[in-house]
Order: C-alpha cells, then structure tokens, then sequence
C-alpha cells in the first residue's frame, strides 16, 4: 500500500471505529507525538487504545492529504456532539504501508482568544 492509500485507511478505519484495522496500519514500535499537549504515544497497542478511548460522539473529516514520497501531511476535522470542533494537522512518516512515525497537532477551533494587537491585520473566521 502507498503512502496516501495509507492514510486514507488510516482515517477511514478510525471513523468506522475499527481498532484491528488500525493496528495493522502502525508499525509495532510506532512513535507519535503530541506537542500541542506534551505526550508522546509508542507502540501500536498504545495508540490504537488511544483513539479507541476517546469518549464517543465524534466523526472524522477528512480536509485534504498531502503526500511527498513516505512522507504524509492531512488536515482533518473532527466534530464531536458534546466537545466541540477539532481540527488536527497530522504528519506521516509511512515505511512499506505501515505508519513508523507521525506527529498531530490537535486543536479545538476558537480555543485560543485573538490578541487585540492583531485586529486592524486580520479577518474573523
């Protein structure tokens, strides 16, 4: 499997919440980082529990992914019924159709206040 065709199932197995799926995905000894939080997840069971955790009520839109070589960048939304909008900017690093590495900045849209200073420079979303 590619590298786009990668992390296109990726997202798709997220969605329709298949964990084995996942897993096959991820190398075993899968390192993703979380900076926006601080965490760093290893291993493929780690990550898949992870996700399978996160309380329910949640889909995944896919915004668009970029793919150079075994690299992957998608932007993806995820709604969630009672948390709100997210968005995360995940990065991939794909090795003979398993994910080795990757990072996500995960953030909820409209979290972080716009500072005054920047007002006269700039439209609201």
């Amino acid at each position: 499997m590619d590298s786009l065709k990668t992390a296109e199932a990726l997202w798709n197995r997220i969605q329709a919440r298949d964990w084995t799926g996942v897993g096959e995905l991820l190398a075993g000894d899968v390192v993703v980082e979380w900076p926006i939080s601080g965490e760093r997840i290893v291993g493929r069971e780690n990550y898949v529990r992870v996700n399978a955790e996160y309380p329910q009520g949640w889909t995944i839109k896919v915004l668009r992914i970029l793919v150079d070589g075994d690299e992957v960048v998608s932007e993806v939304e995820v709604p969630h019924e009672t948390l709100g909008i997210f968005r995360v900017a995940a990065f991939w690093t794909v090795n003979e159709g398993r994910i080795v590495r990757g990072r996500e900045y995960w953030t909820e849209l409209g979290s972080e206040p716009a500072p005054e200073w920047r007002a006269a420079y700039v439209e609201r979303m």
